[in-house]
Formats: C-alpha cells, structure tokens, sequence
C-alpha cells in the first residue's frame, strides 16, 4: 500500500496545477465586469465543500455540492447539455 509521500510524490505536482488553474479562474472572473450566475455560486458552494467535507470523502462532497438533487422532472428540455452546476429555481 502506498504511503503518504507516495501519493505527493506521485501527485502533487498535477494537484498544485489544478489549483493554480482554479485561482486564475477566480482573478479572471474577479477582473471582468458584469454579475456572476448560478454556476459561480455552485462554485465557491463545491470550494467550500472540498475544505469541510464533514464525514463524507471530499470528492463526493463538491460532487453533491456541483449536483442537483432535484427529484421532480423537468417539463421540457431547453438544451442538450449539462450546466454543470444546480440552476436554482427563482420563478415562484
């Protein structure tokens, strides 16, 4: 079984990548005007996941976070692609 320093030697470097990605999303994102949407708030939501994942795996964590757990189906389909984010419902 791998130890620890195994698993940084292994996959630090691709890890510390991600995460440079991640902030220069963020500094994009924060230079540009305009407002943001659902998916950045699903964002920092699936942020905030990773760093208190409670009992749960921090994967599974920003997976529900970024997931809609919605049980009702929707009537009709606008698009044929994936948000990536839960869009809230602000009609009432």
């Amino acid at each position: 079984m791998p130890s620890k320093e195994d698993i940084l030697d292994l996959y630090f470097m691709d890890a510390r990548c991600k995460l440079i990605d991640i902030a220069a999303f963020l500094d994009r994102v924060d230079r540009h005007d305009g407002n943001t949407d659902f998916r950045f708030d699903g964002f920092h939501k699936a942020l905030e996941a990773m760093q208190n994942p409670g009992d749960k795996p921090r994967a599974q964590a920003v997976l529900e976070a970024l997931s809609d757990h919605s049980e009702e189906p929707i009537p009709k389909a606008t698009i044929q692609g994936a948000f990536g984010a839960p869009q809230l419902n602000t009609e009432n």
